[in-house]
């Protein structure tokens, strides 16, 4: 059974939210400790400061390559920008974090440059945040193949 695309399309910025039953700060870790993100995303090596750029691994990507990634604005534990440009585009990015009662929220924002291809960004974002949520809980990691092409016309049906 494939899994239910949650992102919504504002404008340009595709947003997709994931809660966790932990403190913040726990969240916050894993989506900035090189070995927690290896976990879900991939590690990354670097002085990580605003301003910085770092090297990503991509270890869910086919040769598993390293890409350079700024850091555009981080403040712990509620918010983190990044930016960087490859092959397949820019990537602007922002996490913002809160917690209620022992919830943590995580608001994931890409800021689109446009709208077309909104049907393969917003698969593979689905995709990495369930292999956060599936890390984080300790369950084998998620299929792409279970996110794409199935979500592709949820995304570009809200163009």
């Amino acid at each position: 059974m494939s899994p239910t695309p949650t992102g919504r399309l504002f404008g340009n910025d595709l947003v997709l939210t994931r809660t966790f039953r932990a403190p913040i700060d726990d969240v916050w870790a894993s989506i900035t400790e090189s070995e927690r993100t290896a976990r879900w995303f991939g590690p990354w090596q670097g002085d990580a400061a605003p301003g910085n750029t770092i090297k990503v691994q991509m270890a869910q990507e086919e040769g598993r390559p390293w890409m350079d990634v700024t850091i555009d604005a981080c403040e712990p534990p509620a918010r983190l920008v990044l930016s960087a440009v490859d092959d397949h585009g820019s990537w602007n990015l922002e996490l913002a974090l809160t917690e209620s009662a022992g919830v943590t929220e995580l608001r994931f924002t890409h800021h689109l440059t446009g709208q077309e291809t909104v049907g393969e960004v917003g698969p593979g974002w689905e995709y990495y945040l369930d292999l956060l949520v599936a890390a984080r809980n300790g369950e084998p990691a998620v299929s792409f193949d279970d996110y794409y092409p199935s979500m592709k016309e949820h995304f570009e049906s809200q163009r």
